[in-house]
């Protein structure tokens, strides 16, 4: 992959990806990150493809311009937690403590103190929504992982194994559960077929409203930034 830029205020970072099975430029802006990808024919110059991305300025910046502002999370800060508002404020203990709207952190880095009790939150209620589920359709899974995924909200290896994105604690509890219910289907259907999406109705029940949700407010979940990294 090679980076070039289009000139403006700011500069627009490309991202150029050659592809042996792409038969024209394509051109994705992500809505986790922004990132810029142009996928290009082996054939097709680098010049031609910044000039394709040129005549599409208009459409990149649009795109970037309606994305999520970050929020760097620290004292003060305010994010959704089983998608309700949470300010996060200076604790006196040295647990964090959950009430009424506050999140209260002890001393020290108040974004990696977060993420560490998002992550131990998130790992409890997904072990628990797998077992539910998984105990519904007869099935074991071999383990639970949590990462801080981009492209996905959780996975079911051929291992049995089930992966998710902590950030799910985030969403609101029925989406954080269809998630859950979504792979632990997987562990009978690995695909995507009507028999999959009968088997997560029958564990879970009504899945369009959480899938919508998703859909929609997805990409929101990855705009509060924990660390300075």
């Amino acid at each position: 992959m090679t980076t070039h830029h289009l000139p403006g205020d700011p500069p627009i970072p490309l991202t150029l990806r050659r592809s042996a099975r792409a038969r024209r430029i394509s051109l994705r802006v992500s809505a986790l990150d922004g990132r810029v990808t142009l996928t290009v024919p082996l054939r097709v110059t680098d010049h031609v493809a910044v000039a394709f991305a040129a005549e599409k300025e208009d459409w990149i910046r649009g795109h970037l311009g309606r994305r999520p502002e970050i929020v760097k999370v620290g004292i003060g800060s305010v994010l959704p937690i089983d998608g309700v508002r949470h300010q996060i404020v200076q604790g006196a203990g040295k647990r964090v403590v959950r009430d009424a709207g506050l999140l209260k952190v002890p001393k020290g880095e108040a974004g990696a103190v977060a993420q560490r009790y998002l992550r131990e939150l998130a790992r409890e209620r997904l072990v628990a929504a797998s077992d539910i589920y998984a105990a519904r359709l007869g099935q074991g899974y071999s383990r639970i992982t949590l990462r801080d995924t981009r492209s996905r909200w959780g996975s079911c290896s051929s291992q049995k194994a089930l992966m998710y994105s902590w950030r799910l604690i985030l969403a609101p509890p029925q989406v954080l559960r269809y998630v859950a219910a979504h792979e632990v289907a997987h562990l009978t259907e690995m695909n995507h077929s009507s028999a999959f999406w009968a088997t997560v109705g029958q564990i879970f029940g009504d899945y369009e409203p959480p899938r919508q949700w998703l859909r929609a407010h997805g990409a929101e979940l990855h705009r509060y930034h924990f660390k300075d990294v």
